[in-house]
């Protein structure tokens, strides 16, 4: 048992913060219809390589990027241009709980599959609008992609090193915005399910990625808030605890060994309270530094950052990462290597964790994905599908769902309705 059984969701959406809403609600056991284009499918499906290899080491259809985000769903292709497909979706309308899309504001409308046509046919329907700026506002019909909407809303103006340091904006490795606007999608639908369950009540569920990338501006936006200045890069740095930073500490032998004098080597101090900072002065070997009057309380220390920070700059050289490490690890004083990829899942504790999973690919039989870290007790994620093919389930969700027959199904082939 899955805690979403009997939640069907009907998916039109596409690229990444939809899709990750979806993956999540279907790792949690919705059953996930993925609407496609024929012959196209999600835009994701060609952005590679590295696309999934075949038996004979030969590229796939399937990029790894769209494997990364549509486990647990079936594919449906209908081309909802048509009056046809609009036709098809609005049955499936009837048959399903949720309705997400990503559209340009204005283009579910113009195919007649807008909220406010559809919940007359399915009262209790939940949907949920994924755009750049949202359903109002000066912007609203602008498209907003992540890249530009870390730089609109803020996130670039904090990320990156300072620029006294030769630094500039910088965007986050990963499509954060994206990310953080499927997580919320992923709250407001199953908060608006629970209503539609007591009520018998839908509701329109209007995400935007730029509001989002407000909100996680967290302490930052909070700061400029309170205080009226407006917060720069600070590197690798904490705006509001010292120390909490990367610092750069003696290359240990493997290192050396193997890039010579040039070599460099880094690690991450956390210390997240005065406490911890008098734990990382004893295994530094400065106590001293833990009753200075500048540096004893977090306050002091921000206000002396350019003091302290080159004090611990020059300690920190001292001793290896490993050496660092072992000694804080003990000392309980948070701190952290900085592992590039191949690091992070050869780690132990994500090995331990499962963060890896496999599936039976028909084009890979040992398909290796990033698992959901949601571990439920009762309620585990489902692993029952692998992403699918391009339509892969079209024939049988017809079938299964709305009752069709193959007849009906090779009118809507030859009509190119679906793929």
């Amino acid at each position: 048992m899955n805690s979403l059984d009997g939640i069907r969701i009907l998916d039109l959406s596409r690229v990444l913060a939809g899709p990750w809403c979806t993956q999540t609600l279907a790792d949690l056991g919705a059953d996930v219809i993925k609407i496609e284009r024929p012959g196209a499918g999600d835009d994701t499906r060609s952005w590679g390589p590295p696309f999934l290899k075949d038996s004979e080491g030969r590229d796939t259809p399937e990029a790894a990027y769209y494997l990364g985000t549509n486990r647990n769903k079936r594919s449906l292709t209908c081309d909802i241009s048509k009056s046809e497909g609009q036709t098809l979706i609005r049955e499936l309308v009837l048959h399903c709980d949720v309705f997400i899309e990503n559209f340009k504001v204005g283009d579910m409308a113009r195919y007649g599959l807008d909220y406010h046509s559809l919940k007359v046919l399915n009262p209790r329907l939940v949907y949920c609008s994924v755009t750049g700026f949202g359903q109002t506002g000066p912007y609203s019909d602008r498209a907003g992609y992540d890249y530009a909407i870390q730089g609109i809303g803020g996130l670039m103006s904090v990320t990156g090193e300072r620029d006294d340091l030769g630094g500039g904006p910088q965007k986050v490795g990963v499509a954060v915005a994206d990310l953080f606007t499927g997580m919320y999608a992923t709250v407001g639908i199953l908060a608006a399910l629970r209503h539609a369950e007591k009520t018998g009540q839908g509701q329109y569920v209007d995400m935007a990625l730029l509001d989002t990338q407000v909100a996680m501006l967290a302490n930052l936006g909070a700061n400029y808030l309170v205080s009226g200045k407006t917060p720069g890069r600070a590197g690798n740095a904490h705006q509001n605890i010292v120390p909490y930073q990367v610092f750069e500490v003696k290359p240990g032998p493997e290192l050396l060994a193997s890039n010579g004098p040039a070599a460099r080597d880094h690690l991450i101090l956390a210390v997240g309270n005065d406490g911890q900072y008098a734990k990382f002065c004893e295994v530094a070997g400065h106590p001293e530094l833990a009753t200075d009057v500048r540096f004893a309380k977090n306050t002091d220390r921000v206000k002396n950052r350019q003091v302290l920070v080159p004090l611990l700059e020059t300690i920190m050289l001292t001793r290896s990462k490993a050496d660092w490490l072992s000694a804080l690890e003990a000392a309980k004083v948070p701190c952290g290597a900085i592992n590039n990829l191949s690091e992070v899942f050869a780690d132990p504790q994500v090995e331990a964790r499962q963060m890896v999973s496999t599936w039976q690919h028909p084009h890979q039989k040992d398909l290796k994905l990033v698992s959901s870290p949601l571990k439920l007790s009762v309620t585990p994620v489902r692993k029952d599908h692998v992403p699918p093919q391009l339509g892969q389930h079209t024939e049988v969700l017809l079938k299964e769902v709305l009752g069709y027959t193959d007849a009906q199904i090779e009118a809507l082939r030859n009509q190119d309705i679906i793929g």
